[in-house]
């Protein structure tokens, strides 16, 4: 294999591994460091740039020590971190590693730079992949699992990427010693380098994310408008990563790809914040490979290729040194490190609006902004110098890139089959009882900042009814899970999903009886600086009919939520019209508060006051009664529990409801 093949297979490794590392290291910095949102915003940002701005040294240190040297040893560090993160620490020790990987990451990232010119093949094939093992393990990812298999997988992920770190270093040393000078790369890719953060952005948040695949794959109805419910795997997420694929490795006119890309790349995130999830993917990823494949044409990397074809000859740049290429390497890992420090701030400006209050739809659609002006103004490649000289394309051969393609949009295909949602459930006799369960999961992570729903359904096991709060079905923030989809799996039960902050966060319903039909009400901010709805849904008990509403309030800083709980309570009224209601939820309001009489005022009971005070929040020393359920006049509530665990910030609520 020539050098420059071994270069792309080891950065595709790389970005794999680098993006497993932040998809733990995203979610550990808001629930470990942030505390989920009791750290002050602007702390946690500084922290988590904090990070992206010490790589900013890494390319001085790669052209002072050599980029095979640096390289190898940021390598190690960072597949030595991914490895330990399986062992499952939490806690602390979960939100160091998790930096430590990433810091060694960016600095791999800008010794990869500084020895490989042409990075699109790499990059898009790692993109790719990482994405396509998401999406064949159902989007949780085998750092949260644990056991025999994911130990196995982590290790084989591990040690591939090391041995071709350590094959790449041999054949540049090999290179280095060879070389008379007179045939190095001076001509750096700079522009494909800089998009290397803003498309792990766009590809983790929107094109290649598979729990947004699945969120997209449900769809309302006229009896669920504008709800989500759980369908078949989508075959959509093939088609993106065909899509991705295509663009990047493959070429066309270069005056259509000018505009189409770009124009595809820009209505994608437009798409997304207006919470078209399906064509938003599909035109992002398109639009993202063909940018990508736009800046693999700088002038000279042909003539480089021309080289290495004729001579046999590896890449030869990225060597210790102070000449051109020492300076090329270091311009192109610098482009590298800036590139993910936009990845950085466009990923802390978009969690900090649910803190602050300000729109952050504008995070996504500025990095789409970013790359398309990049990508459109890549000078265009010449022609081949000379008779000998290498056409132009990417680096890989053809046969190679049709095969990754297929390969890995036929697994994307396999991953959707995989993965089949519970079925709807069959009509029954009419129960006498109904047990209901209540519960923020925050977003499925504990208190030790792990993922970990398997916890989280040991306390819903038994349930009939499950209303959840701060559901998420995809955030980036959180490492691009579908935690709905997985929680509904371990239950064996179906949902409806209402999105509240944006279209992946938000409330859900899971029951064992037919859902008939259901509605959704976005609720007003009143201040608040995170959206929040009402959500209800109509359950068959055997031909009679349970009204079930779950919200999850949000109050103004400083205020009780009092306007919110009154539009629930009057939604609820509505949504019932007669029938017996359940409403529960996270209400962040507590018994003796304005917001908790709005409830009570509108003819609701409360169903836990047999058992007050039930304090629910915080789950490790519970101090406050914030998460309530009430029931309509006739419905009496008994079994009134709140078991102890730590899989979220919050402790859950059982009881039984006994139907007149």
């Amino acid at each position: 294999m020539r050098h420059r093949h071994l270069s792309t297979l080891t950065l595709a490794l790389g970005i794999a591994v680098l993006l497993d590392v932040l998809r733990v290291w995203l979610p550990s910095v808001i629930t470990l460091f942030g505390q989920a949102a009791e750290t002050p915003a602007e702390l946690l940002g500084a922290f988590a740039l904090g990070w992206f701005l010490l790589a900013l040294a890494a390319p001085t240190l790669v052209r002072r020590m050599g980029a095979a040297s640096v390289g190898l040893v940021a390598a190690g560090v960072l597949a030595s971190a991914r490895l330990a993160l399986t062992a499952q620490p939490g806690g602390p020790a979960q939100l160091w590693l998790a930096c430590a990987g990433l810091l060694a990451g960016l600095v791999w990232l800008a010794a990869a730079a500084g020895s490989v010119p042409r990075p699109v093949a790499g990059l898009a094939l790692g993109l790719a992949g990482n994405a396509v093992g998401h999406a064949l393990l159902g989007t949780e990812d085998l750092v949260w699992r644990g056991g025999v298999l994911a130990w196995s997988l982590s290790a084989l992920l591990v040690l591939a990427f090391l041995a071709a770190s350590v094959a790449v270093r041999r054949e540049r040393t090999a290179a280095s010693s060879a070389d008379d000078g007179g045939s190095r790369v001076s001509t750096p890719g700079r522009r494909a380098w800089l998009l290397c953060g803003p498309a792990l952005l766009l590809a983790g948040q929107v094109a290649l994310a598979p729990a947004i695949w699945s969120a997209a794959a449900g769809t309302g109805s006229p009896d669920f408008p504008g709800l989500a419910r759980p369908a078949g795997g989508s075959l959509w997420g093939a088609l993106a990563v065909l899509s991705f694929l295509a663009a990047a490795l493959f070429r066309t006119s270069a005056r259509v790809a000018r505009v189409l890309w770009p124009l595809a790349l820009l209505a994608g995130p437009v798409l997304f914040v207006t919470g078209r999830l399906v064509p938003a993917y599909l035109l992002t990823a398109a639009g993202l490979g063909g940018c990508l494949a736009l800046t693999d044409t700088a002038a000279g990397d042909d003539r480089a290729a021309a080289r290495d074809e004729r001579g046999g000859g590896g890449d030869r740049t990225g060597t210790a040194g102070n000449g051109d290429d020492g300076r090329a390497g270091a311009r192109r890992g610098r482009a590298a490190v800036l590139g993910m420090l936009v990845f950085a701030v466009a990923t802390v400006a978009y969690y900090a609006a649910y803190d602050l209050g300000y729109p952050n739809g504008w995070a996504p659609v500025a990095t789409a902004v970013l790359v398309a002006l990049v990508a459109a103004t890549a000078p265009v490649r010449p022609a081949p110098a000379s008779p000998g000289a290498a056409s132009p394309g990417p680096v890989l051969p053809a046969t190679v890139r049709v095969a990754a393609l297929a390969a890995l949009t036929a697994l994307a295909g396999l991953a959707a089959a995989l993965h089949v949602p519970p079925a709807q459930a069959r009509a029954t006799t009419a129960p006498a009882a109904v047990r209901v369960a209540a519960y923020n999961i925050r977003m499925g992570f504990g208190l030790d900042g792990r993922l970990d729903l398997d916890a989280v359904a040991r306390v819903l096991r038994g349930a009939d009814v499950v209303l959840l709060s701060e559901v998420d079905r995809g955030w980036w923030l959180n490492g691009g899970h579908d935690t709905l989809a997985l929680l509904a799996g371990r239950l064996g039960m179906p949902y409806v999903f209402a999105p509240a902050a944006d279209p992946l966060w938000g409330d859900a319903v899971l029951s064992r009886f037919p859902m008939r039909s259901g509605q959704t009400r976005r609720l007003t901010a009143h201040g608040a600086p995170t959206g929040a709805q009402a959500l209800g849904v109509t359950l068959d008990l055997g031909g009679r009919e349970l009204a079930v509403v779950a919200t999850h309030l949000q109050p103004p800083p400083g205020r009780d939520p009092v306007e919110q709980a009154g539009e629930v309570a009057a939604f609820a009224g509505r949504y019932a019209n007669g029938r017996p209601l359940v409403l529960g939820g996270d209400l962040n309001t507590e018994p003796d508060d304005p917001a908790f009489a709005e409830f009570t005022r509108s003819g609701l009971v409360d169903a836990l006051a047999p058992a007050r005070p039930l304090r629910t929040s915080p789950a490790d020393d519970p101090r406050t009664q914030i998460d309530h359920v009430f029931v309509s006049p006739g419905l009496t509530a008994g079994e009134v529990r709140a078991p102890r665990t730590e899989a979220s910030d919050h402790l859950p609520v059982t009881l039984t409801v006994t139907l007149p």
